[in-house]
């Protein structure tokens, strides 16, 4: 640790030594309609809650309670959509109002407390007043990212059960239009469970047809629509379920509570970030992912600030200094997004002529997060802002950073391939096979010492069992984040990457297991692996390996194209899966596992050894060579006998 007097340190030790009284005074920054009664409940441990007893409503504290204390005439959301070239700015008066009327119209759909409303849409404001009216009324919402393909949505629509589902016409695109509503009804025809009411919001590039007896159209809901109150719920209850992304059978339902949420939320505006209330924050994400989640619609508002809701891109609407208008014409002061939009800006205007055309002299920071911020990246767009680039990492599981340089507290000197340091309240360790902690830059598991902190995950949707198996199990008294890494001598947290089979395209985690999935249902197809090469705009791009049934005989383009056509219908465009070939035999091990990260060494023209325990040797030849025919694969054996 660095001087004791510093605000980090004084704040990390405090949330380590005494989270209770930590977290217990961070929390009475918000209304309550019941105090608390633990602030940590370990009755249940490994399973721990926060402020159990106590009741308040989330929405209340985002809107309602600014409201009252005066922020009503204040911006609340700005939409900015290139796309439609439309911009809105809505107050948080005129926000209380939208919300309030809509969560009537929930109500009068039958929805109650603790039902399940599914949120298949598009980065509208409407988006947005849909997650936050099922807030109101104690509902539960599940955003799925707008797009998805029906299997994938099919499998969330009947692990969540909602009610009600809330989608649009269309999705815009940089150069396309993406029907919504045809993807979601071949989705209920792949579903078990049937909502009992779809609301459907119109958009004027598209109008679809509407299900009579089921669908509804939103504005028509809205015009006779009566405003309704908060229900107060316990800080316990569910506020969300989010699925990570590319999960297959059983989705992975992440659980984020009203308490534990609204509290961390509300704390990292200030100390995370370095935010004053009625300040523009931006996060330059989508709703459907954690980010979009956390630093869209929760915590600006939260905290009394106003949010950007953008529609478009980095790059192509219109232009590459899309970013530097945005900021310049609403008084963005922070910006959180992808490493991969500074890539894509980088790719299309690396000398920054756009920037030079705007005025940032406001702007204080970027933040960044959703993938390994590379050296290149960070340099280049440190020299061209000249203000603070922040590489910070965390999780759809923890909801909000685990490790930042944290600009409301100290701000340490960055060193580039790091997030810096924990953030308070999270204690992370790195272990060995064995659970031992390793010494200073000795890479191993990276872990989080349990209890997590309030707004992290408390299990899985309806799976305790799983979610101890998967997170808590390894290494008893830990949470399992799936990444490896190393902690420098000045405490630096270097990520290293995953430990599993979950692959970061464009700042979106997918499963190369639900692609796997797509490509061995094919009538053709005996088995497959595909594994994540690195790719300088996009981090890692899917690269599928197929063997065929024994007397197959295809044309290989045909094959391939069928392959790819697969995985975009079953798992959707965001895999930016292209690229497929086939092999005799896959590279395995004795006992028959898929030496996947060795193919991934070959691919991305890394040293690589060959495993002791390899089956056949010559397999690797054979793989080496159609990874080359792919424009892969360019690095050395190194010797016999690695793993």
């Amino acid at each position: 640790m660095t001087d004791p007097r510093d605000a980090y340190t004084e704040a990390y030790l405090a949330a380590r030594d005494n989270p209770e009284q930590f977290w217990g005074e961070a929390a009475r920054a918000l209304h309550w309609d019941v105090p608390w009664e633990r602030v940590l409940d370990d009755t249940k441990a490994p399973l721990f809650r926060w402020f159990t007893g106590g009741q308040l409503n989330t929405c209340h504290n985002a809107i309602d309670r600014h409201v009252a204390n005066g922020r009503g005439a204040q911006a609340a959301v700005i939409y900015d959509s290139p796309v439609t070239n439309t911009i809105r700015t809505i107050s948080y008066a005129e926000l209380l109002d939208e919300v309030a009327r809509f969560a009537g119209v929930l109500q009068s759909l039958g929805v109650q407390r603790g039902d399940r409303v599914v949120i298949y849409m598009p980065m509208t404001p409407e988006t947005l007043i849909g997650m936050y009216a099922c807030a109101r009324i104690g509902a539960v919402h599940s955003v799925v990212f707008g797009g998805f393909a029906p299997h994938e949505l099919a499998v969330r629509i009947d692990d969540a059960e909602p009610k009600v589902i809330l989608t649009a016409s269309c999705g815009i695109e940089v150069q396309r239009m993406v029907p919504y509503k045809p993807l979601l009804d071949d989705a209920l025809r792949l579903a078990t469970h049937q909502p009992a009411h779809v609301v459907v919001l119109q958009r004027d590039v598209h109008r679809c047809e509407l299900t009579p007896g089921r669908d509804h159209d939103w504005a028509q809901v809205m015009r006779n629509a009566q405003p309704v109150p908060c229900v107060p719920v316990l800080a316990t209850d569910p506020l969300y379920v989010l699925y990570t992304s590319g999960t297959t059978g059983q989705p992975k339902g992440v659980v984020r509570d009203h308490g534990g949420h609204a509290v961390a939320l509300h704390w990292s505006m200030q100390h995370v970030y370095g935010m004053q209330p009625g300040e523009v924050f931006w996060a330059a994400s989508d709703f459907g992912w954690a980010v979009g989640h956390s630093y869209i619609v929760y915590a600006p508002l939260l905290y009394g600030c106003t949010t950007v809701v953008h529609e478009g891109k980095p790059v192509g609407t219109p232009d590459a200094g899309e970013f530097w208008r945005v900021i310049e014409q609403h008084d963005v002061r922070v910006l959180f997004t992808a490493p991969t939009a500074f890539r894509a800006i980088k790719r299309e205007d690396p000398q920054g002529t756009f920037f030079t055309r705007y005025d940032l002299s406001r702007f204080r920071a970027l933040f960044l997060a959703g993938e390994r911020l590379d050296p290149d990246t960070y340099h280049w767009a440190r020299a061209l802002l000249q203000k603070p680039v922040v590489d910070h990492w965390w999780q759809t599981e923890t909801g909000w950073p685990v490790a930042a340089n944290c600009l409301g507290l100290t701000a340490f000197p960055v060193k580039p391939g790091s997030p810096t340091k924990p953030v308070p309240g999270y204690t992370v360790q790195i272990l060995d096979d064995d659970g031992h902690e390793v010494p200073p830059n000795k890479e191993g598991a990276v872990v989080i010492k349990l209890p997590l902190p309030p707004g992290t995950l408390p299990t899985l949707w309806r799976n305790d069992a799983r979610f101890v198996e998967t997170y808590l199990s390894r290494y008893p008294g830990y949470y399992l984040t799936g990444d490896g890494g190393y902690i420098d001598e000045d405490g630096y947290l270097f990520i290293m990457g995953r430990v599993d089979d979950i692959i970061i395209v464009a700042g979106h985690n997918l499963s190369t297991g639900s692609m796997e999935q797509a490509l061995s249902g094919h009538p053709d197809v005996a088995e497959c692996a595909v594994i994540g090469v690195k790719d300088a705009l996009k981090t890692q791009l899917p690269v599928g390996l197929v063997v065929l049934k024994a007397g197959v005989q295809r044309d290989a383009a045909s094959l391939q194209a069928e392959l790819v056509q697969r995985v975009r219908e079953q798992v959707g465009p965001v895999a930016n899966f292209r690229q497929v070939a086939i092999v005799a035999r896959l590279p395995k091990t004795r006992s028959g596992k898929v030496l996947r990260k060795t193919m991934r060494a070959i691919a991305d023209g890394d040293a690589w050894s060959v495993p002791a325990t390899i089956d056949d040797p010559t397999t690797l030849s054979e793989i080496t060579t159609a990874l080359q025919q792919l424009g892969l694969a360019r690095a050395p054996i190194i010797q016999i006998g690695g793993e």
